[in-house]
């Protein structure tokens, strides 16, 4: 069973940067990935990596600000996040699946994926 620890949630101002961290255990995982749940709001994607190769995906409103990177050797998922705006203020997740997706893709929604940590909180504000 794969069990995903989140951390790095801080309190930053606008344009600040924070890096949060998944430390993963167990089987070996085919897509990772990050998630958040604004207040009010349902839990949306911000960005995938498929472990094997390195592709990554991002959603739109997060491109050119954050990274998703991963260190396979300590089986640690990264997200620097940089640029940081009010409307990043969420509790971040970790989620990963280890069954190969159709084609090998690794779709940025919630139902692609298996496990879940308990989330990090991260405020953006001034």
């Amino acid at each position: 069973q794969v069990q995903l620890e989140e951390s790095g949630g801080d309190s930053v101002q606008p344009g600040g940067s924070l890096r949060l961290s998944c430390a993963a255990s167990g089987p070996a995982n085919f897509c990772m990935a990050w998630f958040r749940q604004r207040p009010g709001k349902e839990r949306e994607g911000v960005a995938v990596i498929r472990t094997v190769g390195g592709t990554t995906s991002y959603a739109d409103s997060v491109k050119g600000r954050f990274t998703i990177s991963q260190d396979n050797a300590k089986n640690t998922l990264f997200l620097q996040m940089d640029n940081l705006e009010p409307d990043d203020t969420a509790v971040y997740y970790c989620a990963a699946r280890t069954r190969r997706g159709a084609g090998g893709r690794c779709p940025l929604e919630v139902d692609s994926f298996t496990s879940w940590g308990q989330g990090t909180q991260v405020t953006v504000s001034s």
